[in-house]
């Protein structure tokens, strides 16, 4: 018999009934290091009083009023993500995958308001992942998360990820935009080299194309910087946010600049949870920790601790890791050919520290960013017994 709950995903059998900082407890009292936050969501970690306690006061008042009626705590959270970002204009939705379809919905509107209505097509990145609504399959472009669910969506194209040729070989008159991760988390967390995205940004206007950049799981502070882009000393047309700008708390977000943005008018998009009192409150308090003094400084110094430590750990096992990759508090160990990425996961787990398999055999890490050296070093060395526990013994290298 099916599961009441769909069988969507292959579950660890894992149930946790609470947190607090980077630790989640099981419901029979096992405790474990979450260096997947969630999928790089708990931004701030569990339990986080200031973000709880407004969450519960928040629900108190008032949980949801529709998008009818203005909704101050909205107001608030996008002028202050105005005022920290590149954005003009900010509109809020539930999840990643809803602003990544907004955002392609913005390139769309923009070309058509401005008398090019074919001019629809982006450019995407072999490798890339935007969602699973048919849209952002169909622009995520694997083969293996689109099957059986009919034809792809048209009006995507897919070239190497950081070729800047295949780039410049795909502009054709019907192309829009260029949609790209600044980091790829899903793809195998690999980082865009800092120059291909001021290539982008240049190539962009060159051809009078929207630089649309998938910040859902890079931004937020989880770069060591507000946005990932801004290492790159660039800005987009536009950019899709979700995931830590809630802190664990659904909340996505379309930014974009005013040429973008004044092209979305009443009736032209809409969501029915997006935007609410609830979820913007949280967003405000997830704001009031990650834009406080230091506190952006303190996650790249954190980072380049832990990046350290995992180029310590490659060169004590090299025979099980073969390279270390990503940015700020989004890394991952990129495993030799015998040994998976799923294995490891679990072997991480039997030593008490929870992470996330990504695309080409990757084991990828995304802390809470509130983690400091003591979690760091004890992540390390269960990583260390988890390489153990990956290496057979000599007996069995032995025997075959």
């Amino acid at each position: 018999m099916i599961p009441a709950l769909m069988p969507t995903y292959n579950r660890a059998d894992l149930a946790f009934e609470r947190g607090e900082g980077a630790w989640l407890w099981t419901t029979d009292g096992r405790r474990y290091l979450d260096f997947g936050a969630g999928i790089a969501t708990s931004s701030i970690g569990h339990g986080h009083p200031h973000l709880t306690r407004t969450i519960a006061e928040q629900a108190a008042k008032v949980m949801h009023v529709s998008n009818l009626y203005r909704v101050p705590q909205a107001e608030q959270l996008a002028a202050r993500h105005v005022a920290a970002s590149f954005a003009d204009s900010v509109f809020f939705c539930n999840s990643g995958a809803e602003a990544n379809e907004g955002m392609v919905k913005a390139v769309r509107k923009y070309h058509a308001e401005n008398g090019s209505p074919d001019r629809f097509g982006v450019i995407c990145f072999e490798g890339a992942f935007h969602g699973r609504t048919l849209g952002m399959l169909s622009a995520t472009g694997n083969e293996k998360y689109l099957a059986g669910f009919g034809p792809a969506v048209q009006g995507f194209t897919h070239v190497p990820f950081g070729n800047m040729n295949a780039v410049r070989d795909a502009i054709t008159p019907g192309i829009g935009g260029i949609m790209i991760e600044p980091v790829q988390g899903e793809g195998g967390v690999r980082p865009a080299d800092l120059r291909f995205l001021q290539e982008l940004r240049a190539v962009c206007d060159e051809y009078g194309l929207l630089l649309a950049l998938d910040e859902v799981q890079t931004g937020m502070g989880r770069s060591g910087k507000l946005w990932a882009h801004q290492w790159a000393g660039i800005e987009p047309d536009v950019m899709s946010a979700a995931k830590g700008i809630g802190g664990g708390f659904p909340l996505g977000a379309v930014m974009a600049k005013e040429k973008v943005a004044k092209h979305l008018k009443p009736g032209t998009h809409g969501t029915t949870y997006g935007g609410g009192p609830l979820a913007c409150a949280a967003g405000n308090a997830v704001l009031d920790v990650i834009l406080a003094d230091g506190f952006l400084a303190q996650v790249d110094g954190i980072a380049r601790k832990l990046w350290h430590g995992f180029l310590a750990l490659q060169a004590a096992n090299a025979d099980i890791i073969e390279d270390v990759r990503g940015a700020g508090l989004l890394l991952g160990l990129k495993l030799r050919p015998e040994f998976s990425n799923g294995d490891a996961q679990t072997a991480a787990v039997a030593e008490g520290l929870l992470t996330v398999a990504a695309g080409m055999n990757v084991l990828r890490v995304a802390p809470p960013l509130i983690i400091g050296e003591a979690e760091v070093d004890t992540a390390l060395e269960m990583l260390e017994r988890m390489c153990r526990r990956l290496r057979p013994s000599q007996a069995q290298a032995a025997a075959k």
